[in-house]
């Protein structure tokens, strides 16, 4: 195999395009909080960014690590069925992405560095672990999805010793900690609507997802339950006073994208699940326009 193709295989174990989004929205936690701009080391924003760049492409590498004996089957063209990659140079490379966080998350707080302490066992632990588990698996890959913006925040609001940064960013951390709550349970109700839109493959897998296990509309009721927390909890911000009415402008139509795209999703998932995504992003866009409708 060539080096080239090694190298391309490599890259392609971090599934790139994840580990840039898991990234950006780190970003956007730190900036949620207020520290982007107000913090006097920035370099914590840049090792946040980095951290999380790092521990998301090992996560991918060592996913694919544990399934490819079934990617040899599901997904041949990824890089170790392919040959691109060795299991052994797959599991290597992880261990070496893995460092590289450790390394980034040392300059940060103390309360973000066990955040990302967390984070790392559960990425290690999820497809051995978690995944099978009727649910658990959808909380863990919430909880992974929603932490990043919890990280993000912390890494630039919090003091080494863990007091709360004097820059007015308490009230930022706050509203961060509603956008990863948001984050978190909007993540486990579309990773639910999946699991109903994928219930035959699954079947067929002798996987044991939530709606294979209890059903698919009860399935789908609980992640409703979750998201009406999640999209009550959402105007906080605003109440608390940390934004004003540009978040509301921007979060009322994405919180009803979301609760429509879950009483759709009982109908038809893939649709369903696709809508939730783009209420998603828009909801997390809303915190960012509050952020900087206070700045200016």
């Amino acid at each position: 195999m060539a080096i080239d193709g090694r190298a391309k295989g490599l890259f392609e174990l971090t599934r790139p395009g994840n580990a840039f989004a898991a990234g950006m929205l780190t970003f956007i936690g730190a900036f949620v909080a207020g520290g982007v701009f107000t913090d006097p080391k920035p370099i914590r924003v840049v090792a946040a960014v980095a951290a999380t760049w790092f521990a998301t492409g090992a996560g991918n590498a060592i996913n694919d690590y544990f399934d490819r004996d079934i990617d040899r089957i599901n997904a041949p063209e990824r890089p170790i069925p392919r040959g691109a990659v060795s299991p052994r140079g797959a599991l290597l490379f992880s261990g070496a992405l893995f460092g590289g966080a450790v390394v980034a998350a040392l300059v940060l707080p103390v309360l973000a560095i066990a955040i990302a302490a967390v984070n790392l066992i559960a990425l290690v632990a999820y497809t051995k672990l978690f995944k099978g588990l009727p649910g658990v698996g959808n909380a863990v890959v919430a909880y992974l999805g929603g932490s990043t913006f919890l990280f993000g925040s912390v890494a630039v609001a919090v003091g080494a010793r863990g007091a709360v940064l004097p820059q007015g960013v308490n009230t930022g951390i706050r509203a961060a900690f509603i956008l990863f709550l948001l984050a978190a349970l909007s993540t486990f109700t579309r990773e639910i609507i999946k699991d109903v839109e994928d219930m035959a493959g699954d079947r067929e897998e002798g996987l044991n997802t939530l709606p294979l296990a209890i059903g698919a509309d009860p399935a789908l009721a609980i992640g409703a339950v979750l998201l009406v927390i999640a999209v009550a909890a959402s105007p906080l911000p605003y109440i608390w006073g940390t934004f004003g009415l540009p978040y509301l402008v921007v979060l009322v139509p994405a919180d009803f994208v979301m609760l429509y795209a879950v009483y759709e999703s009982f109908d038809d998932p893939t649709a369903g699940q696709n809508h939730l995504k783009y209420g998603m992003f828009f909801a997390a866009i809303a915190f960012v326009v509050g952020r900087i409708a206070v700045l200016l």
